[in-house]
């Protein structure tokens, strides 16, 4: 690849007339949100939705990007003035702009006294989080505070120097209480069930331990707003790197490749103000608990089945694993028979024209959407994507027999070798407890057994359903005897 210079605020100019880019004085940007969790997710979404906010003459709202582990998308950005291109592909073609909205970045570990600082700074309205279900520091089955968290213990006894979002949160919440400055609304966009409510529920419990009346002070003062999120974002490759860097005529350490879709919803309760995400496309809502449950079992408990089965299968991408025999009409089948009828009504949403669209997105041959980074951390994403959408499959009497499919996919998926023999990277807080416990299972009963028992992710209800626990160990039985590819094609 020919040598090009980096992109920065400098070379702006330098970009190609189609290449869309800050046009707006970022030197006036004033931070109004810190983002905790600065990853590719966040850049593809709630990013850009704030350059707009920016490019329309509201400089109020830069956003300061906190990353709670490592230094890698400080040490990516910083070098380019925290700009960064999004490539957005479909098989029509590509797009790309670079968005200006990260006005500055930080990485908590290396100093989280100067993280606390800016997050009890008055003119910070906005306190948001991509932190994956892991971050949250609860129990998947349960959804409440994991009080024996490595990081909670920390956090708890050094307040001063958190780990954890959630101690970020409450020092720094109490920190401004002590000032008199008032509290920022705290905007989780992870793909959990209910998602401020879950965010409100392990924040005040975790303030419960420390303060009873800093608890108190949160539970009244303090919004939680849930939203609904939703854009496809592959890890990027140095393919992609240097295809952007060609598009674009600069170097980028770190583009973001996503799709041409892109859906925000959101409960409005913003008590300090917000930006005015409206005029570019979010929608504001007084619920949001429709939409995001809808996403959550029809799009993410999709992926996920398709994750498992298509990586047994040999499938790169999710792509590759439409393409093949039945995996189409099987998810196409889960999604009209299994999950469409769990779902609250949307007086006036075309659910026939969503469940289409989803399937036109998961064929995007443009967008390398690796199955391997889908079927990361499924302790944490089994419960919400699929285990729920069971049990309401349960209490109502409806089939489930493709929502198991994808429980005994993940199952097959944890035991680290796949269906040639060839070892799997198993990423997952629970990777070691779920080598140790699938070790030596060489058959359904054994493993389903073995597995089923964890209570923080399947609870106690579904290993006391003989018909779930029997459905999934007929399912496990039929992937080990004949293979993913095949099952897919007999199941429909």
């Amino acid at each position: 690849m020919t040598e090009t210079a980096r992109l920065s605020n400098t070379k702006l100019s330098h970009l190609p007339g189609d290449v869309e880019r800050p046009e707006y004085d970022r030197f006036q940007t004033k931070i109004g949100i810190v983002h905790l969790g600065i990853g590719a997710f966040h850049r593809a979404h709630q990013a850009v939705y704030t350059d707009s906010v920016l490019a329309s003459g509201d400089n109020n709202w830069g956003i300061l990007g906190v990353s709670l582990r490592s230094g890698d998308t400080r040490d990516a950005l910083e070098p380019q003035d925290g700009l960064y291109t999004v490539a957005t592909r479909s098989g029509d073609g590509d797009s790309f702009r670079v968005i200006g909205s990260i006005s500055g970045l930080m990485v908590a570990p290396e100093n989280p006294t100067s993280v606390l600082d800016a997050m009890s700074d008055a003119a910070v309205r906005i306190v948001s989080l991509t932190v994956t279900e892991k971050g949250y520091c609860y129990s998947p089955a349960s959804t409440a505070l994991d009080e024996a968290h490595p990081d909670i213990v920390h956090d708890l006894a050094n307040p001063a120097t958190p780990k954890s979002a959630i101690g970020f949160i409450v020092e720094a919440i109490s920190r401004r209480r002590a000032k008199g400055a008032d509290p920022f609304t705290l905007l989780s966009c992870d793909n959990l069930p209910a998602n401020g409510e879950t965010l409100r529920r392990v924040v005040t419990r975790f303030a419960a331990l420390r303060d009873s009346e800093l608890a108190s002070y949160i539970s009244e003062k303090v919004a939680f707003p849930s939203t609904m999120v939703d854009r496809i974002v592959p890890a990027t490759t140095e393919a992609d790197r240097e295809m952007t860097a060609e598009a674009t005529g600069l170097t980028d350490a770190w583009p973001i490749m996503t799709e041409p879709f892109s859906q925000w919803v959101v409960e409005d309760h913003f008590p300090s103000g917000r930006p005015a995400w409206e005029k570019f496309g979010v929608t504001f809502v007084k619920d949001v608990d429709a939409f995001e449950l809808m996403k959550l079992r029809l799009l993410n408990g999709s992926h996920s089945t398709l994750a498992y089965l298509g990586y047994l299968a040999g499938h790169e991408t999710v792509s590759d694993v439409m393409k093949a025999p039945g995996f189409g009409a099987l998810i196409e089948s889960m999604m009209d028979e299994e999950i469409s009828p769990t779902l609250p009504p949307l007086p006036g949403f075309d659910l026939t024209a969503y469940k289409s669209q989803l399937r036109k997105r998961f064929r995007n041959p443009a967008l390398r959407h690796r199955t391997w980074q889908i079927a990361m951390d499924g302790s944490q994403k089994l419960p919400q994507r699929l285990l729920n959408t069971i049990r309401k499959c349960i209490e109502s009497e409806l089939p489930f027999d493709r929502l198991a499919l994808g429980v005994a996919a993940w199952m097959r998926y944890v035991t680290g070798i796949d269906e040639k023999g060839n070892e799997i990277d198993v990423r997952d807080p629970l990777a070691a407890e779920l080598k140790k416990r699938a070790a030596n299972k060489d058959n359904a009963e054994e493993l389903v057994t073995a597995l089923i028992g964890m209570d923080q992710i399947f609870g106690r209800d579904l290993p006391e359903n003989e018909a779930f626990v029997q459905l999934v160990k007929a399912q496990l039985a039929k992937l080990m005897r004949f293979g993913a590819a095949k099952t897919a094609t007999q199941i429909v």
